[in-house]
């Protein structure tokens, strides 16, 4: 198994992908990842929330991947991975469509990784995500052995701030703005939900 990435996430894209799974918290969501790599490493800026109605490989999954892609290049990021969360608490597995996906971002961007969201680390002070990358032909879970486990201290994945777990869970709980959080399933039912920036939701700019 290959080295772990050198790899960090913004509070933007963490607490876009949190608000996604707390409005969501049944259903599966997913979405893709922005960033830009330098000298190795991988910072992701942006997250793209994509659907909560999970229908596979669909025509709406295309169109939405493509304009994240627009969006992207307009921005000057890449998209750099994928995310997802399963409606199953304990289901952390990135499944055939994830790593469809994934491997399709892999395409353009050799060092493409994903991230699922862990159900039962979820509104806990740990960052409840899982890092999924392409090793030995096949996607695999870090951490699982070896190494210091993602987001712990000794780890070359972490967020930019330590904190951001109880920060993105006090947003919910006594703010709840993951309920103005939309993405492009929602938008489709309502064209005026800002489903690549979500402004009205996320504090950081």
């Amino acid at each position: 198994m290959g080295p772990a990435p050198n790899l960090t996430v913004a509070s933007k894209a963490y607490l876009k992908i949190y608000f996604h799974a707390a409005k969501h918290l049944h259903q599966t969501i997913n979405g893709v990842l922005l960033g830009n790599q330098t000298g190795g490493k991988i910072v992701v800026e942006d997250a793209i929330p994509l659907l909560h109605h999970w229908t596979s490989l669909s025509p709406m999954m295309e169109i939405g991947l493509d304009l994240a892609e627009q969006y992207a290049a307009e921005a000057n990021l890449k998209i750099v991975g994928y995310y997802q969360g399963r409606a199953a608490v304990g289901d952390v597995g990135l499944g055939p469509v994830g790593e469809k996906i994934t491997q399709r971002i892999k395409e353009k961007f050799a060092d493409a990784f994903a991230l699922t969201l862990d159900g039962e680390d979820f509104g806990t002070e740990k960052a409840a995500l899982v890092v999924w990358t392409y090793t030995e032909n096949q996607w695999r879970r870090i951490g699982s052995s070896g190494a210091s486990p993602p987001f712990t201290s000794g780890s070359s994945i972490q967020l930019d701030s330590p904190d951001l777990p109880q920060k993105a869970l006090s947003y919910v709980r006594d703010k709840s703005l993951h309920l103005q959080f939309g993405d492009f399933d929602d938008h489709l039912e309502d064209v005026k939900i800002d489903w690549i920036h979500n402004r009205e939701c996320i504090p950081v700019e």
